[in-house]
């Protein structure tokens, strides 16, 4: 899609969705005027994350590759307990598929703007989930990069970059660009695959559970994964999580190894571990609650640095969707992403 024509749907859908704070129009115009069209990404828009997310290393790579951003996307408002919303222009964001709805968060805004078609590449960044389950709950690809492989501004060494596209194979355009080798090998099939529906400690939606583990079976059978006769035990990170991003991490440290080596020693015989996104579906935007942690099945990879995905797996029956989450060894990025390729094209064959 052109400049123009990512403006036009802009200005057309983001007064009823609220995802940006600010739209680049003549910047971005100028911008694609300017560009080298032997570039590999020439004219491609793309949004950020956030006021500041021009200045990101992904933005930066990706800016340097030909594309163009054409704004800034919402994030949540200053002095909020809880991150699964956003605030744009035009108030608190909408889901667009349920306007009563969140699109979750922080990535709220570029979640949503992938969603609705706005553009087709948003950069996020992940510290507990907030590129994995805005992805989840607007029905979008969302990837969390191994944490440290790409320069992050977070101090506490948890929250990492990410993107989201409308689907995992638009994401290779993402990597190819950020990292400075792009090697993909196909992966081979069926994957070794450990499912779980709560990791242990989760109180995870039954509908949700039900929806992502139907996902798991259609994957079975289209012989992209085996299930692996396993069932995943981690601590809750909730405590660990909370004292590293308090800077208390020797509060967290004895969790945080243990998990470790639970993961490890999972990772030693399957491919994949295989979560829904989240526990529960999209909440109002009155929030969620003190004790609804939307964040449950995915702080735990912030913790431990393991790359991780989410992919769209159907909807409960009240029109959300609901997302499921790979998960694999650190550093496997490249891997990650043709796995999620191969898990959406899987789930293309094999119907509801």
């Amino acid at each position: 899609m052109s400049i123009t024509a990512t403006l036009e749907a802009i200005k057309r859908l983001d007064p009823d969705l609220s995802a940006f704070i600010e739209v680049w129009g003549e910047e971005a115009l100028a911008r694609e005027r300017r560009i080298d069209p032997q570039l590999p990404l020439a004219g491609l828009a793309f949004a950020v994350k956030g006021t500041s997310g021009v200045r990101s290393y992904p933005a930066r790579r990706l800016t340097a590759a030909g594309a163009v951003a054409v704004g800034s996307t919402a994030v949540p408002g200053p002095g909020t307990y809880w991150q699964t919303w956003g605030l744009g222009a035009y108030g608190p964001t909408r889901n667009p598929w349920r306007a009563d709805r969140t699109p979750g968060g922080s990535s709220a805004g570029s979640a949503a703007a992938v969603a609705a078609g706005m553009v087709g590449m948003a950069t996020g960044s992940d510290g507990a989930g907030s590129v994995r389950i805005p992805a989840a709950w607007c029905g979008v690809f969302g990837l969390k990069t191994t944490n440290g492989l790409l320069p992050s501004p977070d101090r506490t060494g948890l929250a990492s970059a990410g993107v989201l596209t409308p689907t995992a194979a638009d994401a290779r355009a993402y990597l190819r660009s950020v990292l400075d080798t792009y090697e993909p090998v196909a992966p081979a099939l069926p994957l070794r695959a450990v499912w779980s529906a709560d990791l242990g400690f989760a109180d995870t939606e039954p509908e949700v559970a039900a929806v992502t583990l139907a996902a798991v079976e259609r994957l079975a059978c289209a012989g992209v994964v085996r299930p692996v006769d396993a069932r995943p035990v981690l601590l809750d990170p909730f405590g660990a999580w909370s004292a590293v991003r308090g800077g208390r991490p020797s509060q967290g440290a004895a969790v945080r190894a243990e998990n470790d080596r639970r993961l490890d020693a999972l990772f030693a015989g399957a491919d994949v571990l295989l979560t829904p996104a989240t526990p529960n579906r999209p909440h109002g935007h009155e929030g969620p609650g003190r004790d609804v942690y939307s964040t449950a099945l995915t702080w735990a990879f912030n913790l431990s640095g393991h790359p991780a995905a989410s992919v769209p797996a159907g909807f409960t029956s009240d029109g959300c969707p609901v997302g499921l989450q790979l998960v694999v060894a650190r550093g496997a990025d490249v891997s990650l992403l043709e796995m999620a390729v191969a898990a959406q094209e899987g789930l293309m064959t094999v119907p509801p």
